[in-house]
């Protein structure tokens, strides 16, 4: 079983809570016997656009393979306003061309897979985003199941924050563990065989 997470930190370098949230689930996931690959889009060319190819230079089609090819696709995000991250959402608009194929009585390509959400923040938001990300998931043909997301929502994150690495791994074993063990199984339940 292989799973894509599309990481949305928009930290070029340093500590990323979102990107040590998404290894700790990853490391959880090989456990279940899911090979786990965390795409960081800051480290990618993704222009604007809402179309699967915009030319010369765009790292999005290299990325959209992966996706296509992987049963479990998940997004990983920081709270920013209220929202997911900007790089998230411009997964949202380029993948709104698959949801044109769905349109056009087309397949989207991405139907039956499985979606998981994971969220990072200091404040409140995370209903909200995942809501958003949930109907999107559903617009595209993602397959939701029950407990697929992984929220985190600790002052230890709030950003100026100076937590470590470590001590973010020892709160995820310590509190969260269940809830991503949970995650993990309804992912392998619903993910296509």
């Amino acid at each position: 079983m292989k799973a894509i997470i599309l990481l949305g930190t928009l930290k070029r370098t340093g500590l990323s809570n979102t990107e040590v949230l998404c290894e700790f689930l990853a490391r959880r996931m090989k456990k279940s016997g899911i090979e786990t690959e965390i795409i960081r889009l800051v480290d990618h060319q993704i222009p604007p656009g809402t179309s699967s190819d915009m030319g010369p230079g765009d790292d999005w089609p290299m990325i959209l393979e992966q996706l296509l090819d992987s049963p479990i696709i998940i997004l990983a995000t920081p709270i920013w306003w209220n929202n997911q991250s900007s790089l998230i959402q411009r997964v949202i608009e380029r993948l709104d061309e698959r949801h044109d194929q769905l349109l056009a009585g087309k397949p989207s390509g991405l139907e039956g897979k499985v979606g998981g959400i994971v969220i990072t923040g200091d404040s409140d938001g995370a209903q909200t985003v995942i809501g958003n990300l949930c109907n999107f998931f559903n617009a595209v043909g993602l397959l939701i199941p029950p407990f697929a997301t992984l929220s985190v929502l600790w002052e230890g994150q709030a950003k100026g924050k100076k937590t470590r690495r470590a001590e973010l791994m020892k709160k995820y074993d310590a509190d969260y563990a269940a809830t991503a063990d949970k995650m993990i199984h309804a992912l392998l339940e619903w993910a296509p065989k």
